[in-house]
């Protein structure tokens, strides 16, 4: 089995991905910003770790001892018009979402390739695939993940190492709650979001919440897996929407989901 480090395991598909691998027999290194919050899981190693800190990066990847995999899964959200929300907080958001994770990504494949292989998983969203209204930093964070997650498939494969892309959809996580919130309190723009949050039906269906937990075995089986295989689409949304992108051009995609979601704005 493998030992596998995940980031961002305090709640959410890292919580759900430790505990996921640990029962499939994996030894599981979670890290979080507070390591407190870890305290409960039953893993080989818990360990604090700030992915925005070079130091605290270094510090994990050396307590963790030799690896076979890596899933860079912390990150947060930031929703709002690109109009109003503030560069700094956007700043912020890429500095974690993306510079997080090469951060792990640069610490860790020096240990993979003298492995002779392994795996880097980096959750990524249905956000990096298709942008949508008031997540246009989000996206372009998840956009500039998947954008750096495919170049290096191509330069690591030779070593044996796997890339793989998860791309989970709307879950019932606890992310929204965290997520940074600005511009939506008036006009123009609360129209928009009032319109867009309608849309959550069609796209969820009428059923229960998606449960995260789908996430974690997507993650797990992504490491496990010998396939060829890039992307790791997760949800019913996740599916159907990269699914249409992917069939036409962006003009008949956004027609076709327009009339979908009865989207006017």
């Amino acid at each position: 089995m493998s030992r596998v480090l995940i980031t961002g395991c305090s709640s959410g598909f890292g919580r759900g991905a430790a505990i996921e691998l640990t029962k499939r027999g994996h030894e599981v290194v979670a890290t979080a910003r507070r390591p407190g919050t870890l305290e409960d899981l039953d893993v080989a190693a818990r360990l604090a770790l700030d992915v925005d800190d070079p130091a605290s990066v270094r510090a994990a990847v050396d307590a963790a001892g030799p690896l076979d995999a890596l899933v860079n899964n912390a990150g947060f959200g930031i929703v709002g018009p690109v109009e109003s929300v503030s560069l700094d907080e956007a700043r912020r958001c890429m500095e974690t979402n993306v510079f997080g994770a090469a951060r792990l990504i640069q610490a860790v494949l020096p240990v993979l390739r003298a492995r002779g292989g392994g795996t880097i998983v980096n959750v990524s969203s249905l956000a990096g695939r298709v942008g949508a209204p008031l997540a246009g930093f989000y996206s372009a964070t998840k956009w500039a993940l998947e954008g750096l997650s495919e170049s290096l498939h191509f330069e690591v494969g030779h070593f044996g190492i796997r890339v793989r892309i998860v791309e989970p959809g709307a879950f019932e996580t606890g992310f929204g709650a965290r997520e940074l919130r600005e511009g939506l309190d008036g006009p123009p723009y609360d129209e928009l979001e009032r319109e867009w949050e309608a849309t959550r039906p069609t796209l969820l269906g009428d059923g229960p919440p998606p449960d995260p937990a789908d996430v974690a075995v997507v993650i797990a089986d992504a490491i496990e897996s010998t396939e060829a295989r890039l992307r790791w689409p997760v949800g019913a949304d996740a599916d159907l929407a990269i699914g249409a992108k992917d069939a036409m051009t962006f003009e008949e995609f956004e027609s076709t989901m327009r009339g979908v979601l009865g989207v006017t704005w």
